[in-house]
């Protein structure tokens, strides 16, 4: 199986999202699920970092992980991305970003491993 990645506005073109989205998800070892990936305004991001980070101010990535390692009856649910391109230096560095944290990584509390990964992505995916 493969992932399918629902893309919700147009700053990065649906396959590139895709195949970035499926790249990450595979080098943590998972080949299926659904994610959403949107792309936002400065105004609904700051909301969002405000709601769930209690961080003022828009954020350039957030991920919404859903079922996580839990059993699930149906299509898996790997959960939502929230990019905004106007804080984002490199859009499609977020969306891997973005996904290894959907993943399960958390570059907060690795000592450095989900960065690592993502740069070895990103040089592989240029």
């Amino acid at each position: 199986m493969t992932p399918e990645v629902e893309v919700l506005g147009d700053a990065v073109e649906a396959p590139r999202v895709t195949e970035l989205v499926i790249e990450a998800l595979a080098a943590r070892g998972i080949s299926d699920g659904h994610v959403a990936v949107s792309f936002v305004g400065a105004g609904e991001m700051a909301a969002l970092n405000a709601e769930h980070r209690g961080k003022d101010g828009p954020t350039d990535v957030l991920s919404f992980p859903v079922d996580e390692d839990l059993e699930v009856a149906g299509p898996r649910e790997l959960g939502d991305v929230v990019i905004c391109p106007e804080h984002t230096t490199d859009l499609e560095e977020a969306i891997v970003h973005g996904a290894l944290h959907l993943a399960g990584m958390d570059h907060e509390t690795d000592d450095g491993e989900m960065l690592a990964l993502q740069d070895e992505l990103m040089a592989a995916l240029k």
